[in-house]
């Protein structure tokens, strides 16, 4: 198996930046191997085979003596393929030069045994200087050698041998070394790792992967550590697992005696005391602060504010700088600094204003780690403060932004950290703390006062803090407006769901290091028919939850879960009710205070004035949970998400085909969403979606002629399918079918092959009498087969039997079922048609029921039943059948009008009336297609 480029620069930068030096070349030195190094032989390819490894050695040495590492790397790789060809035709070695010398011991191409030296005749690498880390604001010093490989051809082996030497003050004499380590499934004919460190030093060494099984040979100068790569696999970790459990692939060296003797080496480096003079242009800053707050508590977060706003982030690892910080006078001057700068400037501000404080070394990403890692400095990649008050630790991180009172005693997500102390120190836990502020805090007030059914509209102001916040800050400030409304309204979609904004507004608030975002909108109606009443989730907090760690592997069994670092996220819901809220009822448990799945949740739900407000805040704990816990945590989580408060609407709420295009008194949903639509229009008035919407949203209130108009100015803006179909469906509930023929050919036109189309278009044709041309046209993509082929088949069989002979389509309905029996569709199908066109009627029931038993979704079947009933005198049969469906599906107009059919027949007369009304609101030409089946109130 090829090694993979990503991987060889990874390994070589890590080997390459490691340590630092006081002095270096800025250009490559072209050396002999150090007499130290074992040199390797390289194997003969025809030994391995052609489908040997690609990587024929893979070679680390590392040699350690007093104050000083030395990294040498060997590889040697088979051009097996032009894209490999392609990747190592252009070498690239980034390398620090005020952190160590690279130096050049051969670059060679070994073709059919013979070598060719690409460095000869004085051929050298060129020297680049770029900040590639610019971005991530990052001065990093790095310099590359480069080389066009000249000459490489598929089939020759590329032999490159480089070293590198370091040095670091910083460290106090001491050294420390991490070789990163290929392991399988990746292949190596011949890899190695070695380190080999003076017998007067005392090194320790760490693995982080088991059954490596290396050990140290003593030597008469030196001792020896070495070992054959790739390494067996790590073994395989749950992503859950807390970041002990799944640590990288390292060897780490180190000189460091513990962790202790990690802390007072560093501890120089941030001494504070004393280091603001009698004169700083800090002395005014810290005065301020004095003036402004009498409380330690106070004048802490003051101090981390100034140090967060008023100097910007620049890492600076030049001249020394990794571990080494500007001085608090330098870091004020020119405003900017990285890490350490801020954290001495940080610790010199607390120093003056006379409260305890210290630096504490973190990392980032791996600080569960660090309990596991070989002490050294280089197990951390961050610092931060410690700040002391009322005997409770504040952790203060000078690079990050927005800290305000409210936040001053939240936790970072470090997990561990290691104090710098004149006397060492041990490393300490942070304990997590729940967040002072959310970081979302969403208030969202919905309109529902005219119908549950129709799409709602909304108002919402979504208070930001932290990272996003300032991320918003920025489209704030470098987009136009009308580029900020679709990046936010993207943003709150993935909040809301899908929704046509009328208006957007970002507001930061410098005081409180937030952004606000404001907005009106209309989105879906979540109400759900379900078990024969319309009903509304209430919670967002719970549901948005998810808890589903796997401890099955008998080798995961006792492996806690490791949950998200403290955060807070709060949600206040307020809905506006139809009738003032009148006999709607909350179903579940409305209130909840309660630690579940590692998250601390609270919920609040009244009505009143027929307004129902849910208040929920949820709290990611940063707490680990036991693997023994996992099962039960599990089922709180189901059994709270099952218990969630619903709202319950009465029965006899007024539906949305029972609306003429206006509210009800009392109410302005429907008023309220067209002033949403019309500024979203304005706001982008060449843009096709708010008409899409608007369309959509009158056609739901029963105002068609507003819905066509729409329709007609959102194709003339971007013509789709969607949109023709749309107003193809509109223009046949009119009864221009004319003109719904013409756009169905028009979606047809933008996709000949779209099943919606297509049969829409044959389904016109037949109605406006042409049926061979609608069969023909079926026929057409039937014949063509493929997976539509039954589709269209089906659709042919529905054409005839509604429009065409009779007896055809139920032979052809039987052709499929010899294909397909047992098929509940084509049963209904078939059950339907003879129902209908009255043929074979005394057999349709029986297949109508057959096609129940086998179905999952009956309604359409019991549909086709009761017409069946109907057909047969059977009437108290039908409305039962009618009745079932219309309990579960309300909104089925074929039901409802064949129940107002079937109540006059009974004579009654009232009950019928009410059902065709609301038949032909929800499908205006019902009549006129039961009339083609003699079917008639």
């Amino acid at each position: 198996m090829m090694l993979s480029r990503n991987l060889f620069a990874a390994t070589t930068i890590a080997v390459l930046l490691c340590g630092s030096a006081a002095q270096a070349a800025e250009t490559p030195l072209y050396v002999p191997t150090p007499d130290w190094v074992t040199l390797a032989r390289l194997p003969d390819p025809a030994g391995i085979g052609a489908t040997g490894p690609a990587v024929l050695i893979f070679d680390v040495q590392q040699r350690i003596t007093k104050g000083a590492l030395w990294n040498y790397v060997d590889t040697a790789q088979r051009i097996t393929s032009p894209e490999q060809l392609n990747q190592l035709a252009n070498l690239t070695l980034p390398w620090a030069p005020d952190k160590g010398d690279l130096h050049i011991h051969e670059l060679a191409i070994v073709r059919n045994g013979e070598l060719i030296n690409l460095l000869a005749g004085g051929k050298t690498f060129t020297v680049l200087r770029r900040e590639q880390s610019l971005e991530q604001r990052e001065l990093t010093g790095v310099l590359t050698a480069t080389m066009a490989v000249e000459g490489l051809r598929v089939g020759d082996i590329l032999r490159l041998r480089f070293s590198t030497t370091s040095a670091d003050k910083a460290l106090g004499g001491h050294v420390q070394a991490l070789a990163p380590l290929i392991t399988a499934p990746v292949t190596v004919s011949q890899g190695k790792l070695r380190a080999i460190w003076s017998n007067d030093v005392k090194a320790n060494w760490k693995l982080s992967i088991p059954g490596i099984g290396a050990k140290p040979v003593r030597g008469q100068d030196f001792t020896e550590l070495s070992f054959t790569l790739p390494a067996p696999r790590p073994p395989e970790m749950p992503q859950d697992a807390p970041g002990r459990f799944r640590p990288p692939s390292l060897l780490e060296i180190s000189t460091f005696a513990d962790w202790k003797d990690v802390s007072r080496t560093m501890y120089p480096l941030f001494a504070s005391k004393g280091l603001i003079k009698a004169d700083s242009a800090l002395l005014p800053e810290i005065e301020a602060i004095k003036a402004a707050d009498k409380t330690q508590l106070g004048r802490v977060q003051k101090a981390l504010q100034l140090v967060q706003d008023k100097v910007r982030y620049l890492a600076v690892s030049m001249d020394g700088g990794n571990y080494v910080p500007q001085t608090p006078e330098q870091t004020w001057a020119m405003r900017y600094g990285d890490c350490k700068a801020k954290t001495l400037l940080l610790l010199a501000i607390l120093d003056a204003l006379g409260i305890k404080a210290e630096a504490v070394l973190a990392h980032t990403e791996l600080g569960d780690l660090v309990v596991n890692r070989l002490p050294s400095a280089a197990a951390f990649n961050h610092i931060i403060v410690r700040a002391e008050v009322d005997g409770q630790s504040l952790w203060l991180d000078g690079t990050g932004l927005g800290a305000r009172a409210e936040d001053i005693r939240d936790t970072p997500p470090f997990r561990n950290v290691l104090p710098l102390r004149a006397a060492g120190g041990e490393l300490m836990k942070i304990e997590p703390r729940k967040s002072g502020r959310p970081t979302f805090d969403l208030t969202m007030s919905i309109n529902e006062s005219t119908s549950v059914d129709l799409p709602t509209p909304f108002s919402l102001s979504l208070v930001l803090r932290g990272a996003t916040a300032m991320q918003l800050n920025v489209v704030r400030n470098q987009m136009d407006a009308g580029r900020q409304r679709e990046v936010m309204g993207q943003f709150l979609n993935r909040i809301v769901g899908e929704s046509q904004f009328g208006q957007i507004e970002l507001i930061p608030d410098e005081k409180a290091a937030s952004m606000t975002i404001k907005a009106r909108g209309v989105t879906g109606s979540t109400w759900r028919w379900d078990d024969k009443a319309l009903k509304r989730g209430l919670d967002r907090g719970i549901a948005a939850l998810n808890f589903d760690p796997d401890r099955a592997r008998a080798a995961w069994s006792a492996i806690p879960v490791a949950m998200l670092a403290p955060e807070g996220r709060r949600m206040v819901l307020r809905v506006r009710l139809p009738n003032n809220g009148r006999d709607f009822r909350i179903d579940g448990l409305p209130n909840l205070s309660d630690r579940i799945a590692g998250y601390e949740i609270s919920r609040t739900v009244s009505m009143e004035n027929g307004v129902v407000t849910v208040d929920e805040r949820v709290d990611s704990t940063g707490a680990e949970i036991p693997a023994a816990q996992v099962g039960a945590e599990k089922d709180r989580l189901a059994t709270a998400r099952a218990r969630s408060p619903r709202l319950i609407a009465p029965v006899g709420t007024l539906r949305r085909w029972e609306i003429a295009g206006k509210d009800a008194d009392g109410a302005n949903q429907i008023a309220s969403a067209e002033t949403i639509f019309a500024n979203a229009i304005a706001a982008a008035p060449g843009e096709m979606a708010g008409y899409r919407g608007r369309a959509f949203f009158r056609r739901a209130v029963n105002n068609g002629k507003g819905a066509l108009a729409d329709l007609d100015k959102a194709i003339e803006l971007e013509p789709d399918l969607q949109l023709y179909l749309a107003r193809a469906a509109l223009y046949e509930e009119q009864g221009n079918l004319a003109a719904a023929l013409k756009d169905a050919d028009s979606a047809r036109q933008l996709d000949p092959a779209s099943v919606p189309a297509t049969v829409k278009v044959a389904g016109l044709r037949a109605e406006r009498g042409d049926v061979r041309g609608a069969v023909d046209l079926l026929d057409q993509r039937i014949s063509l087969g493929g997976e539509t082929r039954q589709t269209y088949n089906e659709a042919k069989a529905d054409l005839l039997g509604r429009f065409g002979d009779s007896a055809e389509a139920l032979k052809l309905v039987e052709t499929l079922m010899a294909d397909r029996p047992g098929t509940p569709s084509l049963l209904n199908l078939r059950c339907w048609i003879k129902g209908t066109r009255q043929v074979e009627v005394e057999t349709a029931a029986k297949d109508c029921t057959s096609a129940l038993e086998l179905s999952s979704n009956p309604y359409a079947i019991l549909d086709s039943r009761a017409l069946v009933s109907y057909r047969l005198g059977r009437y108290e049969d039908a409305i039962r059948d009618l009745d079932a469906v219309l309990n579960a599906v309300p909104s089925m107009a074929e039901s409802r009008f064949m129940r107002g059919v079937i109540l006059a027949r009974l004579d009654r007369m009232s009950e019928s009336a009410t059902e065709l009304e609301m038949a032909r609101r929800l499908k205006p030409r019902i009549d006129q297609e039961y009339a083609r089946f003699g079917i008639k109130p």
